[in-house]
């Protein structure tokens, strides 16, 4: 039958249909082709970016089934994509260690209906941001902890259902494009600018038509000017989330708070890191608050936290630490904050006493009153009856009486820090505790006496335990060995004597620090601790004896002090296998011989710390809105010498110091001149040995030093002019040696005084008498060849040109 009206348009649309080359978009088994093929596009740009696309990704043709992608039920087109944390890969494309996910978003074009998109963690960089125009349906754009850059595009406070935007850790520069004639978006719930690289103004007025607004978070933009206080204005939204930390953030915010005062639902305020002063006022703990979470750290606001009338029912966290509040704590803070889970008020002038009613906020699981005035003792409750928390810190008050307060059990789950007051009492010789894996319990610098004796300790979970700064006395008991899940011992500043016990099974240390005690003996590798895994090794200060072969062990070492010892003999080549090593100190010792050459092949900085030396011991995390706490243990750190002074040295300052220490030894020989090739060392003190011989002129290579101490030597011959070039040096000593010539008087060297020179009789100083450096253009001699100013070379080579000359002219002569 022949194609006629009305089958002949039915006809026609059939064959439409089954054109290949159609425009008509159709779905394929649930997903759109057009769709499915933009995501094996973005699965491609995830291979050539060394990235991994999902498995699923390819796997039958309805993309609506795939991993990170959800779809209408609806039309069937995509609506949601999942692609946070999509990105890993281990290829390091910068020197900060980032790889880069080259993105493409011309992609998002193929996905019409799109609502959410989460692209956030992924290292990500656009070349353009056109597409985005186009989202007329995207209620919900998370681009944060990415590598984008440039100025934020105006064009995203336009999307006309946009409800949620966040471009939080980025690299966006310039201002936010929002201003009082913007056309932002009233759809605009919530926003969240922070950690990036934002300047110019942000003014709160120019959001006065969000009506829907309940989130702003600005934070970390330390040249972002914000200003709040606006005295005629009321806003027309209601925010629940305000996060303004570490801006150029209106000062007057607290001293004057109009804004705060017109929030009736916040229940986060952030404004920590602003400098801020003036008295806290009694308006954020009113009988209507809302509050939630509350930060006001490391500013300058002053007052006290009493009194306060009215139970704050719904406060769970108070993060108030490094101001000038002061006072004491309320007696009956378990009535004001019932329901507190986190409070640190650290670092302020508190004084009085620690209520005993804080044992009566039964949901507390992290308590700071650290670096304050308290006094007294602490309640005993604290210790024994609160199995809900995890840390209590009174560090560094003025608490007393005996250690634990006479318990023999603790209730504390993560760390208890008692350090830096003035309990006293031997330790318990029985002791129990709760301590999850990683217990932390610190009593450094109290007045802690008696022996070691951890015989009837049943604290198998204790993973750091520091007893440093007290008036313990013996040996180390051998039940030590029982703390086998311990990775950071300190029994530094003790009176403690013996040898360092042997166990059965070495303890998994990464850090052990015994120094300023009488310990003595020989160190037996692989005896008391594993030589292969510790990081830091401090046992200056003692009495150990024997020589350091067994150091070539410490294979995982960064931070290695034997000073002020006994140890005798030579130091081996064998130490140049110790490549992640970062500090060094041998000083005061009897160890003798050459210098090995091969120490010039340390990186001694050159390559990254790839884990943080403090990484290990911060395992305690508080996620709170508002802030991340993860809580680090915080040591009496490390110490050094360097520039004639001893400095001390905490949390990750081995990723930045770096330095030797071989002095008051008896070492000989001349100085290798490979030590030329520590180009990142920042330290090197040879001083008070028997070096001979010449400066290595190679020094001048060392392009970080700091401080070069190479007096009470028997150095000869004259500073190198190279060392000139040491444009960082500090400080510089070569007193006492047998050095000779003109002081060099240029770069660094014009800032020493003649103090840095005395004992060398055959110095002076370069105005007296010749040029210290060559012409411009003389390259760096070769410390092994042949002298230049050498007077026999000049006369050998006279006379060879005159021999050479005659015999030229003779045979010249013969052949004419």
């Amino acid at each position: 039958m022949s194609c006629s009206f009305p089958w002949g348009f039915f006809c026609f649309f059939l064959v439409v249909l089954c054109l290949p080359d159609s425009n008509i978009s159709t779905p394929s088994h649930g997903c759109f082709v057009e769709e499915r093929t933009a995501l094996m596009d973005i699965g491609s740009s995830l291979t050539r970016s060394n990235g991994t696309a999902p498995r699923s990704w390819g796997r039958g043709d309805d993309c609506c089934l795939w991993e990170h992608v959800k779809c209408s039920n609806i039309t069937g087109r995509v609506s949601h994509l999942y692609f946070s944390n999509l990105y890993a890969s281990d290829e390091v494309l910068d020197a900060h260690g980032h790889s880069f996910w080259r993105f493409d978003t011309t992609v998002f074009s193929s996905f019409p209906e799109l609502q959410f998109l989460d692209l956030s963690m992924n290292n990500a960089t656009f070349q353009s941001w056109d597409v985005f125009e186009s989202f007329r349906n995207l209620r919900e754009l998370d681009l944060s902890s990415n590598r984008l850059n440039g100025s934020i595009p105006s064009s995203l406070f336009s999307l006309p259902r946009l409800e949620h935007l966040s471009l939080s850790q980025n690299l966006f520069e310039g201002s936010i494009p929002v201003t009082p004639s913007s056309n932002i978006t009233s759809a605009l719930k919530t926003f969240n600018f922070s950690m990036n690289n934002l300047s110019g103004e942000f003014s709160f007025f120019w959001l006065r038509n969000l009506t829907k607004l309940q989130k702003i978070d600005v934070s970390g933009n330390a040249n972002l000017v914000v200003a709040v206080n606006f005295p005629s204005w009321s806003p027309s939204f209601q925010l629940k989330v305000l996060v303004l930390s570490g801006c150029n953030l209106d000062k007057n915010i607290v001293r004057e708070p109009i804004f705060l005062r017109t929030q009736h639902q916040l229940e986060v305020l952030d404004l920590s890191n602003n400098s801020l002063s003036g008295s806290m006022h009694n308006f954020l703990f009113t009988e209507q608050t809302t509050l939630v979470y509350l930060n006001l750290g490391n500013n300058s606001l002053t007052g006290s936290l009493g009194p306060i009338w009215y139970p704050q029912v719904n406060l769970q966290a108070i993060s108030l630490p490094m101001n000038r509040i002061s006072g004491h704590l309320p007696a009956n803070i378990s009535s004001v904050f019932p329901n507190m889970s986190f409070l640190d008020v650290s670092s302020n002038t508190i004084s009085g006493e620690i209520p005993s009613s804080l044992c009566n906020i039964t949901r507390m699981e992290y308590l700071d009153l650290s670096n304050n005035s308290l006094s007294g003792e602490l309640p005993n409750c604290l210790l024994t009856e609160y199995p809900i928390l995890t840390t209590l810190k009174v560090s560094n008050n003025k608490l007393g009486g005996p250690i634990f307060g006479g318990t023999n059990h603790l209730s504390i789950k993560h760390a208890l820090y008692l350090d830096g007051n003035k309990f006293e009492g031997t330790l318990p010789r029985y002791l129990t505790a709760d301590f999850d894996a990683h217990g932390t319990l610190d009593l450094h610098d109290n007045n802690l006496s008696g022996k070691l004796d951890f015989s009837q300790w049943n604290l198998s979970t204790l993973c750091t335990l520091s007893l440093a700064g007290n008036s313990l006395i013996g040996e180390i008991h051998p039940s030590i060995c029982n703390l086998t899940r311990i990775m950071l011992l300190d029994l530094s500043h003790n009176n403690l004597s013996g040898a360092i016990p042997n166990c059965m099974t070495a303890l998994e240390l990464d850090f052990f620090i015994v120094s300023h005690n009488s310990l003595s003996g020989h160190i037996v590798p692989f005896s008391f601790f594993n030589s292969s895994t510790v990081m830091a090794l401090d046992l200056s200060h003692n009495q150990f004896n024997g020589n350091i072969e067994w150091v070539q062990y410490l294979g995982e070492i960064k931070y290695l002090s034997l000073g002020s010892n006994k140890f005798e003999g030579q130091i081996s080549p064998s130490l140049c296998q110790l490549q992640s090593l970062r500090i060094l100190d041998f000083s005061h010792n009897s160890l003798s011989g050459p210098l090995p050459s091969c120490i010039g092949n340390l990186s001694f900085g050159q390559n990254p710390v790839g884990i943080p030396l403090w990484s290990l011991i911060c395992e305690n995390h508080f996620r709170y809105p508002i802030f991340d706490y993860i809580g680090c243990y915080e040591d009496r750190g490390f110490s050094f010498r360097t520039k004639g002074n001893i400095y001390i040295y905490k949390h990750n300052f081995i990723n930045w110091m770096s330095g030797i220490d071989l002095s008051a030894n008896m070492l000989s020989g001349q100085i290798p001149r490979e030590l030329g090739n520590l180009g990142h060392i920042k330290a090197l003190n040879l001083s008070y040995n028997f070096f001979d011989g010449p400066i290595p002129a190679t020094f001048a290579n060392m392009s970080s030093i700091e401080s070069l101490d190479l007096s009470h030597n028997k150095l000869s011959g004259a500073i190198p002019w190279q060392l000139t070039r040491l444009s960082s040096l500090s400080v510089f000593s070569v007193m006492y040696n047998n050095l000779s010539g003109c002081i060099p008087d240029s770069g660094q060297f014009g800032s020493f005084d003649m103090d840095s020179y005395q004992g060398n009789n055959l110095l002076h100083p370069a105005s007296e008498g010749s040029e210290c450096a060559p012409s411009s253009g003389h390259s760096l001699p070769d410390d092994g060849g042949e002298k230049a100013n050498d007077p026999i070379l000049y006369a050998v080579t006279a006379a060879s040109f005159v021999v050479t000359f005659w015999i030229t002219f003779a045979f010249t002569s013969f052949r004419m």
